[in-house]
């Protein structure tokens, strides 16, 4: 199918929920002033919709292909990339020392959004390089940045995350990768890696891997782990390539998805020892990592708003075109489109609102980078920091789950040619299932936000948060317009009992931390229920400004229809997860019966 990338609304939850107007006024974004920010995404679309989308169907049926340690990636993928670079397109967002755009976080996000739509796969290699560039720029030597950064940037070099092993998936105490001191300031790497996204591939000249090890004196746990970098070719004095490092491609992966991503086992320093560096300081190699986990996380949450949009559009193109039976009130002639049976329309709703709450979710996190960043106030600084690191698993977890039951639902409204794979409907449905696992399970996410992100401050970030929703909510009350319907109320019920379960929560995070973690998964939807719904409320209140000052456009009743939509029938399950979250525990414990548990 054709993808459409989304750009007014991209825009108008830019501006609306995520605040960019308010940046521009305060002066976070004035590189994104005076029509830059569209302009900027228009081209991004442009790549998206023609280079990008009409490839991932064949990246799906071919996949990659491994010889003799060396892989090759899908037809177009290789004319793809050299066009990505060639577009500047990795620099969006990196370093303007090192030949970067260094443009916000929230355009890069937004950017993010239209190409992992129209090609996840494909996307999945430069997201990691993004990674690459924040961790080497806070944590990297001044050596490293000179040798290595404009590469990645530019897009020339990609970069790679390695952390899982056979025997050490989300627990890293487990890491048995070994580095060596070779006592002229580098380290010999061995070890193996799992599931290492484009550990290998025909893309670009070089790749950085950025590894985790051990060094033999190191304390236990993560406590011991050290960050390097281990470059498939090493480089030379003048920077040029140099020998091929110790390092190879031991296989692929058969996925069940992102075929075209490939997906490796990586064996270091089978001769001896990869050559690697020390990125920060030995044994705090966990803290550098996370530098690039947490911007991996976000551009996780984008992938599931993503593949959100792009199953909803098929969708909504299937359902008009699809004549099934005769609506109550059809005068039309023949069948109707299914798009008119009101269980269809509440499928298509439902995918349109769910997507868009994640949308708003996700830009906010950027906007809290950004602003940690970029404001000249430290405190404000700091608690957008705060602010980021509270809504970031939200986003994670909400999203990829979001976009796990979009897909889910696109093929619901195909009907039998939804399980057919020629529709395409199922390559959303298989693609989008592992980014709810990646990059820290969704319930990890929700672990990290009841045990690290509600404390902090004291309660006073997620306390901060929540007053932000009520003065939307008190807002909708008070223009009290017929369209926006029972949002108000329904907004208010749940932020209610999301106030409710955050005191219980933070109540108990230390005395009681099994009720704590047995809420866990149930608050996160919670929060990203009352959290999406009010930042929805707040594109409807400006959507219903414009039409009251007259400007003509359809999507601005839309926009309102879906706040509404979203507050009527999704925000309205928050009752029910608090009270999971507040008396859940005692049922889970006696689940142990049912399950066998030793």
């Amino acid at each position: 199918m054709t993808f459409r990338a989304p750009i007014d609304d991209i825009l108008f939850t830019m501006t609306h929920a995520a605040g960019m107007e308010r940046g521009i006024a305060d002066g976070i974004y004035d590189d994104l002033a005076d029509g830059t920010a569209r302009s900027v995404l228009e081209e991004a679309a442009k790549f998206a919709e023609g280079v990008l989308a009409p490839l991932n169907r064949i990246g799906d049926k071919e996949g990659c292909q491994i010889k003799d340690g060396a892989v090759t990636t899908p037809t177009g993928w290789k004319d793809a990339y050299r066009g990505w670079v060639e577009g500047g397109w990795q620099g969006v967002a990196g370093p303007s020392d090192f030949g970067g755009m260094a443009l916000p976080t929230l355009l890069q996000a937004a950017c993010m959004d239209m190409w992992s739509a129209a090609n996840m796969a494909f996307m999945l290699g430069p997201v990691l390089s993004y990674g690459a560039i924040e961790a080497l720029m806070a944590h990297g030597t001044p050596e490293l940045r000179a040798t290595y950064l404009e590469k990645i940037v530019s897009g020339a070099w990609s970069a790679t995350m390695n952390l899982t092993e056979p025997q050490a998936g989300s627990d890293l105490n487990a890491l048995r990768s070994k580095a060596e001191r070779a006592g002229d300031g580098t380290y010999k790497i061995t070890g193996q890696k799992i599931y290492i996204t484009y550990g290998e591939h025909d893309l670009a000249d070089n790749i950085i891997h950025l590894v985790l090890a051990r060094l033999p004196d190191a304390p236990a746990g993560t406590r011991g782990i050290s960050l390097f970098l281990v470059p498939k070719f090493l480089v030379n004095a003048d920077g040029s390539l140099g020998a091929r490092n110790d390092l190879r491609c031991t296989g692929l992966e058969h996925k069940m998805g992102i075929h075209g991503s490939p997906t490796c086992s990586m064996s270091f320093g089978d001769n001896g020892g990869a050559i690697g560096y020390l990125i920060g300081e030995e044994n705090r190699g966990l803290n550098c990592m996370f530098t690039m986990m947490n911007n991996a996380r976000l551009t996780t949450g984008l992938q599931g708003v993503s593949i959100g949009e792009r199953a909803f559009q098929q969708a909504l193109l299937f359902a008009n075109e699809r004549k099934q039976g005769r609506v109550a009130g059809w005068t039309g002639e023949g069948m109707s489109p299914i798009a008119h049976h009101p269980d269809v329309k509440r499928m298509l709703i439902t995918m349109k609102s769910q997507t868009a709450a994640a949308r708003a979710i996700s830009y906010m996190v950027a906007e809290a980078l950004d602003r940690a960043h970029r404001s000249p106030d430290e405190a404000a600084r700091k608690f957008a920091a705060d602010r980021a690191a509270l809504l970031t698993p939200v986003s994670k977890a909400f999203s990829t789950d979001s976009g796990n039951e979009i897909a889910s639902l696109n093929v619901q409204v195909h009907g039998g040619m939804g399980f057919i794979e020629e529709t395409g409907a199922a390559q959303h449905m298989r693609d989008i299932r592992i980014a709810a696992i990646y990059e820290g399970t969704n319930g990890i996410q929700a672990i990290d936000l009841v045990t690290r992100k509600l404390p902090l401050q004291n309660g006073d970030v997620v306390r901060r948060e929540i007053a932000t929703m009520r003065d939307t909510i008190a807002t909708v009350k008070a223009t009290n317009a017929p369209v926006f319907g029972a949002m108000g109320a329904r907004l208010a019920d749940a932020v209610d009992a999301l106030d409710e379960a955050t005191t219980f929560l933070l109540d108990r995070v230390k005395s009681d931390p099994t009720a704590v973690l047995s809420g866990a998964t149930a608050y996160l939807r919670l929060f990203a229920l009352a959290r999406g719904g009010a930042a929805l409320a707040d594109v409807a209140l400006a959507a219903n400004r414009k039409l009251a000052e007259g400007e003509v456009d359809p999507a601005h009743a839309g926009r309102v229809a879906v706040a509404r939509f979203f507050a009527e029938n999704a925000v309205v399950a928050a009752a029910g997860l608090a009270a999971s979250v507040i008396g859940g525990a005692a049922s889970l414990a006696d689940a142990d019966a049912a399950l066998q548990v030793a």
